[in-house]
């Protein structure tokens, strides 16, 4: 985790959200994630508020809201399944435009919208205002099991090195002058895959016995210790603390 490794996801600024540790951010978005879960389905009115907590955080972290909208395109996948609930599930039926829903597959299909939105708006905000480098310390920070920060450390320090990889495969295809244009193709594209592979496989080895001749023992050393003050964690958890009195309302009322 030496140097810093930039993202497309994260936008540079100067915000009071940018500057919070990064180990205060997860905690909150993590805690953020489990009251609105917590939440009931039928608290339609809940979730508004909770979405007016996103946007408000957006606004102190200056992240503009096509910025966020763009990224929430990543739950198209989810939005899919959730339409297609009301279809498919089982119970009483209700006429909805002249079409028969089920009356539970529509309140299922609510829960995975409204949760999963809000779910991945707070990953994308914090993705936004927080560099991978700094996600990993905050990992650190919060005690994660070493070994599973050190895949991602390496996961993220090599994803460009594999890519860069196929780049150099496909621009040796084109001058070749291959290009793939049906299902006869396929056999060579996977060979491609294969000797892909294969090339990971041995550059992995090849990284691992580097570090051991460096003294690599099997940890990552902390190479910094970011340390939060009292004032830095009432700020992550304003978040979370509004959220779970909008949950308990929610529960009440």
């Amino acid at each position: 985790m030496g140097a810093g490794h930039s993202h497309k996801l994260y936008r540079h600024g100067h915000s009071p959200v940018h500057a919070l540790p990064p180990h205060c951010k997860i905690a909150a978005v993590f805690c953020f994630v489990l009251v609105v879960v917590s939440t009931p389905r039928e608290a339609v009115w809940a979730f508004g508020l909770y979405a007016v907590l996103i946007a408000a955080a957006a606004g102190a972290a200056r992240v503009p809201a096509g910025f966020l909208l763009k990224r929430l395109l990543i739950e198209v996948p989810f939005v899919a399944f959730a339409v297609l609930m009301p279809f498919v599930a089982e119970g009483p039926r209700v006429d909805v435009i002249g079409l028969s829903l089920s009356e539970s597959g529509l309140w299922g299909a609510w829960n995975i919208l409204a949760k999963g939105t809000l779910g991945v708006a707070a990953s994308v905000l914090l993705a936004a205002t927080t560099e991978l480098r700094e996600l990993l310390l905050g990992l650190q920070r919060l005690r994660m099991p070493p070994q599973l920060v050190q895949i991602a450390s390496f996961m993220i320090r090599y994803g460009d090195v594999i890519t860069d990889e196929m780049r150099r495969m496909r621009i040796a295809r084109l001058s070749r002058g291959f290009e793939a244009r049906g299902v006869r193709h396929w056999g060579i594209l996977a060979k491609s895959a294969g000797a892909l592979f294969i090339r990971s496989y041995e550059r992995g080895e090849r990284v691992h016995l580097a570090m051991v001749s460096r003294g690599y023992t099997g940890t990552m050393p902390v190479i910094a210790d970011t340390t939060a003050t009292r004032a830095q964690w009432t700020r992550a958890a304003a978040l979370p603390v509004a959220a779970l009195a909008v949950c308990l309302l929610g529960w009440t009322l």
